[in-house]
């Protein structure tokens, strides 16, 4: 299974789950589904912008689990 590995990049950055929701300019029903990978899909520009804020890739964004 793909899952959003944002929390653990926002705690490495140091930035709280309310400054990526600004950033990213989502509703926060959505915002709140994706983040806590509750979501079948994240759109394109959606992984571009959380790439941009990260400065990551994909690869470290997006993490392979057994679940």
């Amino acid at each position: 299974m793909i899952k959003l590995n944002a929390l653990k990049l926002l705690e490495e950055k140091g930035k709280t789950r309310y400054w990526l929701y600004k950033q990213l300019g989502m509703s926060y029903q959505n915002f709140n589904k994706m983040i806590n990978n509750q979501t079948k899909s994240i759109q394109y520009e959606n992984i571009d912008a959380m790439c941009q804020l990260f400065e990551c890739t994909p690869n470290e964004l997006l993490i392979f689990t057994d679940e």
